[in-house]
This record gives structure tokens, C-alpha cells and sequence, in this order.
């Protein structure tokens, strides 16, 4: 594991896509964590703020490895960092089946939080910088391909979770019994993709498309020196924020909008709803960030950030008048948060260059930990508090959707000035290829 694999010659680049999606198709099981908060909080007696501290805490640490990995992951390369993340990721749902069968809520918080957590960051970004490597002209759509299985985890993770718990009873120990199957599957699952990564010799650029070492290059360091990267943690942020609002809360929130229609929306429905913002999510990584490859990086989150603030204002209105068209506005959110995603890394190519990237989007990603407590934490303390007050339905989440509008102007704005680095934070061509030489195994 010391250094990374190198494709001997011949090798496809398309065959480095699918080995990340063994990885983001395992940790993108995170978006499915709202399907165990009913049963958690009857079995343990917990509130939804208290029910959404694993996840929460489970985002904060994916930014904060994710920071704090950059330069490792850059440096060990992406077969180091798959096997941490598989150790992590796969650790943390065991112990948190601890935590289940034994009521002890802090190692359920310990285990999916914080070590699995600290998975989800290495995991999440350990292909980011190859792909792009393997795909220098093409970067929106390689990230896109991969990044989007992060997405899709949960379409798989959410009916599966539900018929877990169907089966093995919502109890604690049927709760634990679901995170352990969870954790060995997985370890399994994400075994392909630690086997089968593959790097590009240093010779060899992805398909005829541009060196890797052309244009603007920048370091880490030097990067969050920069207000372009700190506009970008801003519009990253925001996007997040508005997205894992609903994302958190899914199944919970269509049953209350609907609770008092005559057609309820029933548990299973409401799995079906989170499995639907997963497709939305999935394909809004690979569909979005293709876009963005043709109309540019700018305009591509002008749509993410102006439409879906509109759309957030119509869900607010007009969300409980109709099931379609609150599922629709659902849907066209959770859309635009996936391709927020994938579309980053590309982004930050554009600004920034190949030289230590995956470093860079780690960096960024604590955009992502700050928001993982927002969205969830407004969400829940509003409709908590709101409960408290005596309302219900749709009244919960009124207050909550406004300041989501609020914060996508925010970042809309922030987009706005994002432009191109001065060249006194640029790297000397010739130090950035002796570098990306040096990191080239013998």
C-alpha cells in the first residue's frame, strides 16, 4: 500500500471509474441514515435533533479527514486511501451494532459518526485526483461518473435498510443486527475497488486529451490563501446546507406534510420517497457536472443556486397542495446538491490545476462538515421546536425553508466572484513536473 499501482500499458482509463464507485456506492449509504432515525428514536427514546447526531457528526468528520487526508491521500495515493476508508467506514458500523444491542446511544454516535465518519472523508475523496488524472479533458463527466455513487448509495442502502428492519424487527437488536450485516457487505464491496485502482504512468495523459501538467497550477497551501477558494467554500456550503436539509429529514418530513391529507403517506412510501431523492441525487452528479463541461463551471451553479432557491420558495408555498409536485421540487433540490458535488472537483481543476487538487478538495470539503450540522441541525430544531409550540404538518418546516432561500442567494452572490487566481499564488511549471515525477513510483 505504500505506493500506488501504476496501469501498465494498454490499460483502459474506463475501467478506473467503476473501482470508485465500489467506494462512493458503499459510503453513499450515508444518505440513508434518515430510514434508522424512526426506529432509533423509538427503541432509544431519542428526539429527531438527538436521532440525527450520528449522521451529523458522521459529515463533520468526513470534511475534517477529508482536510486533514488531502495531502496523504495525495501522497500514498488512492489504494492507501480506499483501505482506510474501507477499515473505517466498515468499523464504524460495527460498532455502532454494539451500540444498538447494548442501548448505549454514544457508540452508535461513536462508531457511524465519528470513525465512520472519518471513512466517509478519506473514501469520498481517494479517486478524485486519479479520475482527473485519467481524464484531463473531461473532468466535469469523470468526477460526475464516480462521484455520483455517492449519490446513488443510499437507492440501494434505503430499501435495503428498510427490509432489514422489516425483517430482523426495529427493535435494538433488530437495529443493531442491520448494522452489522451493513458493515461486513460492505467490506467486501469496497475490497474491489482497493484491488483493482489503478494510476496513470506519467507518460501516458488520459486519451489524447491535454497533459495534466498544462495551465495554471496551484498548491494547497497557497489555494485557501486565495478568495476564489473561499467564494467556493461559501457557494459549497450553501448548496450543502439546502440539500442535506431534506436529505436528513426525508422520510419524516413527507409524512408529516401529508399526515393530515386522505392519503397518508405510509412508512414504507416514505422509504420509497429517500430512495427517490437518491436517484435524483445519483443522477444529478453525473447529468449536471457533464453539463458543466459544456456551458462552464459559473453558469453551471447559477443554475444550481438561482433555480433552486425558486424552487425552494415553491416547495415553501405549495408543497403540501399536492404528492407530485412537493416530490418534484424534492427531486430538482436534491438534483442540484448531487451536481454541486461532482461538479467541485472540476471547478477547482479549472482555478486551481491538477498539482495536489485532491488536497484542495479536501480542504473544501469542511464546507461540507459545516453544513452537515447546519442543514440538519436548522431542520430539526425548528420542527422540534415548532411541535413543541403545538403546530404541525407542513408548519414545521416553513421557517426552515426560508432561511434555505436565504443561504442560496447567499451562495449565488459568492459564485458571482469567483475569478480566475492571480498568477503570484501560480506554480513554476518546471517544479510542478519535477514534483508529480517524484510522486510516480519506480
Amino acid at each position: 500500500m505504500s505506493s500506488p499501482p501504476v496501469a501498465p500499458p494498454g490499460w483502459s482509463r474506463w475501467l478506473v471509474p467503476p473501482t470508485a464507485l465500489s467506494i462512493h456506492l458503499s459510503i453513499g449509504q450515508a444518505y440513508a441514515w434518515s430510514v434508522f432515525k424512526p426506529p432509533l428514536e423509538s427503541a432509544l427514546h431519542l428526539d429527531g435533533t438527538q436521532s440525527a447526531l450520528p449522521f451529523q457528526l458522521a459529515i463533520v468528520m468526513l470534511g475534517l479527514s477529508a482536510a486533514f487526508g488531502g495531502t496523504l491521500v495525495e501522497r500514498n495515493g488512492p489504494r492507501w486511501a480506499m483501505t482506510v476508508a474501507l477499515v473505517c467506514f466498515s468499523s464504524g458500523f460495527l460498532i455502532a451494532a454494539l451500540g444498538a444491542q447494548t442501548k448505549q446511544y454514544w457508540l452508535i454516535v461513536l462508531g457511524y459518526g465519528f470513525v465512520g465518519g472519518i471513512g466517509l472523508g478519506i473514501g469520498y475523496i481517494s479517486p478524485v485526483s486519479t479520475l482527473i488524472k485519467w481524464f484531463p479533458d473531461r473532468p466535469g463527466t469523470a468526477t460526475g461518473i464516480a462521484i455520483m455513487g455517492f449519490g446513488g448509495g443510499a437507492l440501494i442502502a434505503s430499501p435495503w435498510s428498510a427490509q432489514m428492519l422489516r425483517s430482523f424487527g426495529t427493535g435494538h437488536s433488530g437495529i443493531a443486527l442491520a448494522f452489522l450485516v451493513h458493515g461486513l457487505t460492505y467490506a467486501v464491496f469496497m475490497t474491489l475497488g482497493v484491488l483493482l485502482v489503478r494510476v496513470p504512468r506519467a507518460d501516458t495523459p488520459g486519451a489524447s486529451g491535454p497533459s495534466t501538467l498544462d495551465g495554471v497550477q496551484v498548491s494547497a497551501r497557497s489555494a485557501v490563501r486565495t478568495p476564489q477558494f473561499w467564494c467556493l467554500w461559501v457557494v459549497l456550503c450553501t448548496n450543502v446546507t439546502a440539500g442535506i436539509g431534506i436529505l436528513e429529514k426525508a422520510a419524516p418530513m413527507i409524512t408529516d406534510f401529508f399526515a393530515d391529507s386522505s392519503t397518508p403517506v405510509s412508512v414504507s412510501a416514505a422509504a420509497g420517497f429517500v430512495a427517490l431523492l437518491s436517484a435524483a441525487n445519483m443522477a444529478g452528479r453525473i447529468g449536471w457536472s457533464s453539463a458543466s463541461d459544456r456551458i462552464g463551471r459559473k453558469n453551471i451553479y447559477r443554475v444550481y443556486l438561482g433555480v433552486g432557491a425558486l424552487t425552494y420558495l415553491l416547495l415553501a408555498l405549495f408543497g403540501d397542495a399536492a404528492k407530485p409536485l412537493f416530490v418534484l421540487c424534492a427531486l430538482v433540490i436534491l438534483s442540484f446538491y448531487g451536481g454541486g458535488f461532482a461538479t467541485v472537483p472540476a471547478y477547482l481543476k479549472d482555478l486551481f490545476g491538477t498539482y495536489q487538487v485532491g488536497a484542495i478538495h479536501g480542504r473544501l470539503l469542511t464546507a461540507w462538515s459545516t453544513a452537515g450540522v447546519l442543514g440538519p441541525l436548522i431542520v430539526n430544531r425548528i420542527a422540534d421546536h415548532q411541535e413543541a409550540a403545538g403546530k404541525h404538518g407542513p408548519a414545521l418546516y416553513g421557517l426552515s425553508f426560508a432561511i434555505m432561500i436565504g443561504l442560496l442567494v447567499v451562495g449565488f452572490v459568492a459564485n458571482e466572484f469567483v475569478r480566475p487566481v492571480h498568477a503570484r499564488h501560480h506554480i513554476p511549471a518546471p517544479r510542478e513536473a519535477a514534483d508529480a515525477q517524484r510522486q510516480q513510483p519506480a
